[in-house]
């Protein structure tokens, strides 16, 4: 089952504050950015977060699950409970770099 439209509009809206924040449909999925970064992965309407030490105190009673074949184990976000939601996303903008940018074909 793939990830609604609605969903990831809800996503977005429980971060809202965060910085600017933009998903890009990737893959069937979605990815969420925030200030030009990657901070959030939504894979059939469940959001996940890298497993980084920076939010492992915050993420410690949260499950953990794999969003697709071949990915690492992430921490499944509440995103139901913003205020959760809003502090592990500041966190992890702070740490996540931006992504290099593709080289043109020629």
């Amino acid at each position: 089952m793939a990830t609604s439209v609605e969903f990831i509009q809800y996503v977005c809206e429980q971060i809202r504050g965060t910085g600017d924040v933009r998903y890009k449909k990737m893959f069937g999925e979605y990815m969420v950015y925030v200030n030009d970064k990657p901070v959030l992965l939504v894979c059939d309407d469940t959001v996940y977060v890298k497993t980084l030490d920076v939010i492992a105190e915050d993420m410690a009673d949260a499950p953990k699950g794999i969003p697709y074949k071949g990915a690492k184990e992430h921490f499944i976000l509440d995103v139901d409970d913003a205020d959760l939601a809003v502090k592990v996303v500041e966190k992890l903008e702070k740490v996540t770099p931006l992504p290099k940018p593709r080289k043109k074909k020629s």
